[in-house]
């Protein structure tokens, strides 16, 4: 794998794109660059009486379309580096979707799972506290992403409504029901994908009962599998962190999901209803039709990409394929609906719940669902046009088609908002 960073191999995709485009050049010289990204150290009271610090950043990368908009990640591997391309991510995510966003991420190194419910409250709280100036529903919304999920999002909104004297319901999204949030958030991000996968099936002669293999078992991971299961599709293999399992005949979704609900690997689930143990390294070549990869960056590279059989790879995740793994699929002819379209149901309903916040309307799930499904096929169908009318990958396509939105936008705004003469 090359040695240049997360950024600098997520910038290869910027460059391909302009190559399409008759773009400025300051354009692609403005998003090659976070606007800014703060970094702050994090002293929270431990159950024991001891203090603990933690690294933690929020990078507001690109603000031209709007208010940023990112995830707040809790991982102990997490770098500045990860947040800015994350940031970068989300930025054309924004702008493939045609929200009125730029793209944010934030993150604190930390393993959660090693700390209490109390510690993990007093954290979610000391990070808002650092970064409360930053954002705000106007200039940079936060959102749950790896290891965060609502509760921290209501106790972050909590900590912000008490800095500011005030109830600002539409400055996080994510949050729980009762405080503000949307119908259909906790499963957007795969219904998004199901819905894309759908609308092109035909284009893409996918078969109507697929083997599907999933990389990554939490959140997306489960809901992809139990939207496609319950069209009939059989899910062949899955993997967590800690192993794998396959069962050629199909698992049963429902146990692995009852086996992480109580804390457990899908590992665990090995030896019943017909599961195999699965080494979790060797999923991405289980003999399938569809790979969907929902856990975390670079899972698939030159190391392993020769070895996918599947026809066609959703990303649920973010940036899970490398540019060098990319090419090695395109020359296969593993088709790849891209993350920032493939996942960005996620940001599309944190969207509509920003907008119920502000309106103070509220909307049904089936609305919820309706709205993220039209604009998931416009989008969708967008991009599947620009690729066969370039002769271009997905990823490019989608690349161009949201280069195309963010130069507009910037050149309207004029050279001299972002170039000090």
């Amino acid at each position: 794998m090359s040695q240049d960073s997360l950024l600098d191999r997520a910038l290869v995709r910027l460059d391909e794109a302009a190559g399409h485009l008759s773009i400025d050049p300051d354009v692609i010289e403005k998003l090659k660059y976070a606007r800014e990204t703060t970094k702050a150290r994090l002293m929270i009271r431990m159950d024991d009486g001891s203090r603990k610090s933690f690294l933690a950043w929020r990078c507001r990368y690109d603000d031209t379309r709007g208010p940023t908009k990112g995830g707040i990640r809790f991982h102990p591997d997490s770098t500045a580096d990860e947040v800015e391309t994350l940031a970068f991510w989300m930025t054309f995510k924004c702008a493939v979707m045609s929200l009125p966003y730029g793209g944010g991420k934030g993150a604190v190194q930390v393993d959660p799972r090693k700390l209490s419910k109390a510690e993990l409250e007093r954290l979610s709280r000391a990070y808002i506290q650092a970064f409360s100036r930053i954002i705000g529903a106007d200039r940079d919304i936060p959102a749950p992403d790896v290891y965060t999920n609502s509760m921290i999002m209501g106790w972050m909104a909590d900590e912000y409504a008490q800095i500011v004297g005030q109830a600002e319901p539409a400055v996080i999204t994510g949050k729980p029901i009762a405080l503000g949030g949307s119908l259909g958030r906790n499963d957007a991000t795969a219904r998004g994908g199901y819905y894309l996968v759908r609308h092109l099936a035909q284009d893409l002669s996918l078969s109507q009962t697929m083997r599907v293999a999933v990389q990554g078992f939490g959140n997306a991971g489960q809901h992809i599998a139990s939207l496609l299961a319950a069209d009939g599709h059989k899910i062949v293999a899955v993997s967590d962190s800690q192993g794998g399992v396959r069962c050629d005949a199909g698992l049963h979704v429902d146990m692995l999901i009852d086996a992480k609900n109580a804390g457990r690997s899908v590992a665990s689930t090995a030896g019943q209803g017909g599961h195999e143990t699965l080494p979790a390294d060797d999923l991405v070549g289980v003999a399938c039709d569809l790979l969907v990869p929902s856990a975390l960056e670079s899972m698939i590279h030159e190391g392993n990409a020769d070895s996918i059989k599947a026809k066609l790879v959703l990303e649920l995740a973010n940036g899970p394929i490398t540019p060098e793994a990319d090419a090695m699929l395109a020359k296969k002819g593993v088709a790849v609906l891209p993350d920032i379209l493939a996942n960005a149901g996620g940001v599309t309903v944190s969207y509509f719940e920003w907008v119920q916040n502000r309106q103070g309307f509220y909307w049904t799930v089936e609305e919820v669902y309706d709205r993220l499904r039209t604009i998931m096929e416009r989008e969708g169908r967008a991009i599947w046009s620009v690729s066969r009318d370039k002769n271009v990958t997905l990823r490019t396509a989608a690349y161009i088609h949201a280069l195309k939105r963010l130069a507009e936008a910037i050149e309207a705004h004029g050279t001299q908002s972002f170039f000090v003469s």
